[in-house]
């Protein structure tokens, strides 16, 4: 049997720990004996992991990549804490002088980086590691394994991250995992000298389980879409940039400028923009018909509420949540991001609409007034196989060190 380590940050409510998950409960543990490395045992998803799965206790060094600089300082681990003022003050600065609207990558680098010296190495050998959610400094620079595995769920077109600082880490790496084929083409853009490692693996997902929760049942104080008789759209996702949230505010209130009183829109989720978010919702005066749910660790009951799912981002991976909103046969509308060609086939089962806030605005009032076109995207969804359990056996190539580039596409 094969000793396998896993490593994560945390099993907060979001779509990469949600694939976690589904990878967890799906390894074949007669083949391997996992361990499960999450820098904080944190998150409404904790209960979703494996038992089979064992969750080593957690080091406070790494548990403080997860909270405050000011949280560091007081948990005593103050050359931690000094790296990270460090590391946001040079971000802030590479950001001015590159005119980067969003440097928090750059910063995530370089806290990495600089703390290096001060954590401690991971006991033990591995027949093979895996570094879950970037950046992926932990197993690159601090675990022993024969082979070395690292996963990429975004769009790297998007990122803007120091390219050298980077490339020196993914080269730890023996192979490299991209969500969809979207995914590695724009990661090798920025790095095409690893073209070699690269290989793609959907996120692995389970239509039986998705279908069960979605019964689960709610009352209506818990889900006020229950007794909410507007046409209902729902969108779930981090209160983030990269999600588009404050765009859906900006084209919920286009559309009731265009009369269209009769549409609401719900948000399963929480992030660093809720304030923003709440300021644009009071600003367009959306109290009413934009309404925020905060964090649902189960959000398919709403899912099965909504007439529309709608995907504002800016950009993605491959949306998790997109493929769960068509195993429940909703018809979903998604913004037109660089990746977004293979997350649906627009016009069959899903569409795509431009990704401005006219486009978002366009595409759902488009949705709203074609039932039947609604009707024939949840119908071809009906007839499609979501269950894709086969994606399993690259990972089983790759751990057995026989992955071939005839498993990447």
């Amino acid at each position: 049997m094969g000793q396998l380590l896993i490593a994560s940050y945390d099993m907060e409510v979001g779509g990469v720990e949600r694939s976690l998950a589904g990878l967890l409960d799906h390894l074949d543990y007669d083949r391997y004996d996992v361990d499960l490395m999450l820098y904080r045992h944190s998150g409404d998803f904790m209960s979703l992991l494996s038992d089979r799965a064992r969750l080593l206790g957690e080091v406070p060094e790494y548990a403080t990549f997860r909270t405050s600089i000011g949280e560091t300082f007081r948990s005593g681990h103050s050359r931690i804490g000094l790296t990270r003022l460090l590391s946001k003050a040079h971000a802030e600065l590479a950001g001015r002088l590159g005119r980067i609207a969003e440097p928090g990558y750059i910063q995530q680098q370089l806290m990495w980086s600089y703390a290096l010296p001060f954590l401690p190495r991971h006991s033990g050998r591995y027949k093979a590691a895996i570094s879950y959610l970037w950046p992926h400094y932990f197993v690159a620079e601090k675990v022993e394994a024969d082979i070395k595995i690292a996963w990429i769920h975004t769009d790297y077109s998007t990122i803007a991250a120091l390219r050298k600082l980077d490339l020196r880490m993914w080269r730890k790496f023996d192979y490299i995992i991209a969500v969809s084929e979207a995914c590695r083409s724009s990661f090798l853009q920025q790095y095409s000298e690893l073209e070699d490692r690269v290989m793609v693996m959907e996120n692995l997902i389970a239509p039986d389980t998705i279908r069960l929760l979605a019964d689960e049942q709610k009352g209506e104080t818990d889900n006020p879409m229950l007794q909410d008789n507007r046409f209902k759209l729902l969108t779930v996702g981090r209160l983030s940039h990269a999600k588009g949230i404050d765009n859906a505010v900006r084209a919920l209130s286009l559309l009731k400028k265009r009369g269209y009183d009769e549409i609401a829109w719900y948000v399963v989720g929480y992030g660093g923009d809720e304030g923003m978010i709440r300021e644009l919702i009071q600003e367009h005066g959306l109290e009413d018909s934009f309404i925020l749910l905060g964090k649902q660790s189960n959000p398919y009951p709403y899912m099965r509420a909504c007439d529309l799912y709608v995907q504002p981002s800016r950009y993605e991976g491959k949306a998790v949540t997109v493929i769960e909103a068509q195993i429940l046969c909703k018809p979903v509308l998604i913004t037109d991001y660089p990746t977004a060609q293979s997350q649906v086939m627009s016009g069959f089962d899903g569409w795509v609409t431009d990704n401005t806030i006219e486009g978002i605005a366009d595409g759902i009032q488009k949705l709203y007034r074609h039932e039947e076109l609604r009707d024939h995207l949840s119908k071809n969804c009906q007839g499609l196989n979501y269950d894709n359990e086969v994606e399993l056996e690259k990972l089983y190539h790759m751990l057995e060190g026989k992955a071939a580039m005839t498993l990447v596409h």
